[in-house]
């Protein structure tokens, strides 16, 4: 029988294995999309430097740029520069793609970073709150903000709040990214409605610990609340919501599309849309390669953190030995 050791090791081979394979299905899908559209990469190309594509010119450049080549061929090239950090050239800025990405992944994970700050510290608080306050007029008030921030959408929340803390209230200014200031709402516009939707599952699986027979035997022992909540009934219960944390990171990093558009925010999200009305595929494909490896990699962290952190649930397919 495999000890613990050995199983979590070739769990973690097993999960790397699924990162590549997925990885490697994703390259092929996205760049089979961008390979299938009516436009001509080649056209594109000479018309971004002001170029008269003619007829000739527009078979020479195909040939130089691999256009003839079948279809497999073309996504081995490609997928090998992929993996040497060559994305090739912005059609738009007429730059290379990882500069392009470069430049907007900061403010990207910089308005993500708040956004989440802002989700776990107001999800945490209102979710124990209303669990310790449970059926009051305290509890329904929570509930029924949770309800309101997931239905609310987003892009309708974010004008609201430019609405009236900007142009009533003149609280914040939206137009420097580089201010504080203007991290704030559009945070906020991102974080509510997963606020809401936390907030109710960190409420049940408090109300769920409260119910196990450990805590009703810490009551009896005479153990004060505060105790019981802290070291017994809160990591249970927020042990559950790690995995879904981890993947809301990913959400907010790739979800930001909208948020950024109504805030002029200049990261990934407005760049995306500026790529689909540019149709400029080297940078969409990027940002969608970008987007699915953030997605896998923050994945494979949050099992490993699950395993570690509860050692008493069974890795998958290993336990047994």
């Amino acid at each position: 029988m495999k000890n613990g050791r050995d199983a979590m090791k070739l769990y973690v081979f097993k999960r790397f294995l699924q990162l590549f394979l997925v990885m490697l299905l994703a390259s092929f899908i996205t760049f089979g999309l961008s390979h299938l559209t009516p436009s001509d990469p080649a056209e594109m190309m000479l018309t971004s430097h002001d170029v008269i594509p003619t007829t000739e010119l527009l078979e020479k450049t195909r040939e130089e740029m691999g256009l003839n080549d079948p279809f497999i061929v073309q996504y081995g090239n490609w997928l090998s520069n992929l993996v040497t950090g060559d994305l090739g050239y912005s059609y738009s800025t007429r730059g290379p793609v990882t500069d392009v990405i470069g430049q907007r992944v900061f403010m990207t994970v910089k308005l993500a970073m708040v956004a989440l700050f802002i989700l776990v510290g107001c999800s945490l608080t209102l979710g124990i709150l209303s669990a310790m306050q449970k059926n009051n007029w305290i509890d329904f008030t929570i509930r029924a903000f949770s309800l309101v921030g997931i239905s609310i959408p987003s892009f309708w929340l974010g004008l609201l709040l430019i609405y009236f803390f900007v142009v009533k209230l003149n609280w914040f200014k939206i137009t420097d990214p580089t201010s504080l200031d203007s991290v704030i709402l559009p945070a906020f516009t991102l974080s509510i409605p997963l606020i809401g939707r936390y907030t109710r599952q960190i409420r049940a699986a408090i109300l769920d610990q409260y119910s196990q027979d450990f805590v009703i035997g810490a009551r009896a022992r005479g153990i004060k609340e505060s105790h019981i909540l802290i070291r017994h009934v809160l990591p249970n219960a927020l042990l559950g919501i790690i995995t879904l944390l981890g993947l809301s990171v990913a959400v907010l990093l790739g979800g930001t599309v909208i948020v950024e558009s109504v805030f002029a925010w200049p990261g990934l999200g407005s760049m995306a849309l500026e790529a689909i009305t540019y149709r400029d595929y080297p940078l969409l494909q990027a940002y969608v390669i970008f987007m699915v490896f953030i997605y896998v990699i923050i994945n494979f962290m949050v099992d490993i953190i699950t395993q570690a952190l509860n050692p008493r649930v069974e890795i998958r397919g290993e336990g047994k030995g």
